[in-house]
């Protein structure tokens, strides 16, 4: 690829890259931490402080997939001392990853053929990146793993320690299908949502509500168990009846509601941090594509 190619498909990744980021926390999701709300010890300065450090290691051509996650991390450590984008940063490098490969900005169709190709090429390098920067990271409710656990010298390719971990992490779940969630579930509601809600903040919202309700979140899980399925389910499904009744001219029902529910859910200790993450992925990828102004 030309020098001036790269370029501009780097700039492009950086712009779709900061994006996604900024409509986290622009997004009022419950429980997370968003420009309406700390939380978990953590402000949304500190993910946008965290977005800005990693646009350079995350798009940049000349790391391997496994470097790009640790360096992102590493990054990130070293401006906000805590974890505020691993989940993020281990989903959306393989889709920096596949479109670089492709070495053109393309349609959806492609850029998910290009991921499986990236996913199937992992190599055990890549893992003990991987492993790296998840040790940096310091995520809570990791636990013990009999197999390929993360303070071990991986012997595998980064998909395959992915697999081991599938039944307890959803992020493990989209290196092993593919991202089954981002692409089949998250990106057509996303879209539909763009178009109906007019904002990308409450269509970002509106995947959230319904990657939760379809999907239990397993940072939730690995932490409570099932103790707070029904209340998530139940406050879930107020929120979009909630974005159902949404008046642009009277959009206070709806910020009362999302700020009761987001105390509780804090309030309670939970928070939703592998469906942002799945969100924000979503979003990525669907930012990637549509800015290539191309069709499917």
């Amino acid at each position: 690829m030309c020098d001036k190619l790269q370029s501009d498909l780097r700039k492009h990744i950086q712009t779709a890259w900061i994006t996604a980021c900024e409509l986290d926390i622009l997004a009022y999701k419950p429980g997370n931490v968003s420009v309406y709300s700390a939380g978990h010890e953590m402000t949304a300065d500190q993910f946008r402080v965290s977005a800005q450090v990693c646009v350079d290691p995350i798009t940049d051509f000349t790391l391997s997939l496994g470097e790009k996650i640790f360096y992102s991390i590493q990054n990130t450590r070293s401006a906000v001392s805590c974890n505020t984008n691993l989940g993020i940063v281990l989903l959306c490098a393989p889709l920096v990853q596949a479109l670089q490969s492709s070495q053109q900005a393309c349609g959806i169709n492609e850029l998910h053929q290009a991921l499986n190709r990236v996913l199937d090429s992992t190599t055990v390098c890549d893992t003990n990146w991987v492993y790296q920067a998840i040790r940096a990271a310091k995520p809570g409710g990791m636990g013990k793993s009999e197999k390929h656990d993360i303070t071990d010298a991986p012997d595998v390719t980064l998909k395959a320690a992915m697999q081991e971990a599938i039944q307890r992490d959803r992020i493990a779940y989209q290196y092993c299908s593919g991202y089954s969630d981002i692409f089949e579930f998250g990106i057509p509601r996303f879209r539909d949502y763009c178009q109906r809600l007019t904002d990308k903040r409450w269509a970002t919202l509106a995947v959230f509500t319904d990657f939760l309700l379809s999907i239990p979140d397993s940072l939730i899980t690995r932490k409570y168990g099932d103790r707070f399925n029904a209340i998530v389910a139940e406050k879930m499904t107020l929120i979009q009846q909630q974005l159902e009744a949404y008046n642009p001219v009277a959009p206070e029902p709806l910020f009362t509601v999302l700020e009761t529910v987001d105390d509780e859910f804090k309030q309670l200790g939970i928070n939703p941090g592998t469906t942002a993450d799945l969100t924000v992925a979503t979003v990525f990828a669907d930012e990637l594509v549509n800015k290539a102004k191309m069709n499917d």
